[in-house]
């Protein structure tokens, strides 16, 4: 792996970021970026993209629990889009399904309290999405390894 991967959970407010470490195997939080201003936090993203080395983005793709396109899918679509003609990097939806819901789970175990839960749940969704999508690209390499 030469570049970081960025994953951004889409939200209407709010987007949870992470970003990969250098050889790909891990994922770190970001601060969930506050959507504000005309371009809905794309130079923020794309200053990321800069200072960060990325090569590759994850968006999670928010599909109905039966696979289904959904408004908000449409709308992460559209950023993917927006950020494919906007950079060189590749573009991925990446589907999120239960990313919200174990990182409120695993929010809820922890001992810190309702208004840190609220602020970190996007990040933390983040981390969840890119971590499974990083788990994914080993296991796909792994597996083409044996062939």
């Amino acid at each position: 792996m030469h570049g970081r991967i960025l994953a951004i959970d889409f939200g209407m407010k709010r987007w949870g970021l992470a970003v990969s470490d250098p050889l790909g195997l891990t994922a770190q939080g970001l601060p969930t970026l506050e959507r504000a201003g005309a371009d809905g936090g794309l130079s923020a993203i794309l200053k990321l993209i800069s200072e960060r080395g990325i090569e590759e983005i994850v968006i999670g793709n928010p599909l109905a629990k039966d696979g289904a396109s959904t408004s908000m899918s449409r709308r992460a679509a559209k950023l993917a889009e927006r950020l494919r003609h906007r950079t060189s990097c590749e573009v991925k939806l990446w589907d999120e399904r239960l990313t919200s819901v174990e990182a409120n789970r695993l929010l809820r175990s922890s001992a810190i309290g309702l208004d840190k839960r609220r602020r970190a749940v996007d990040r933390v969704s983040a981390v969840l999405l890119l971590q499974n999508y990083l788990d994914w690209l080993s296991y796909e390499r792994n597996r083409l390894a044996d062939l």
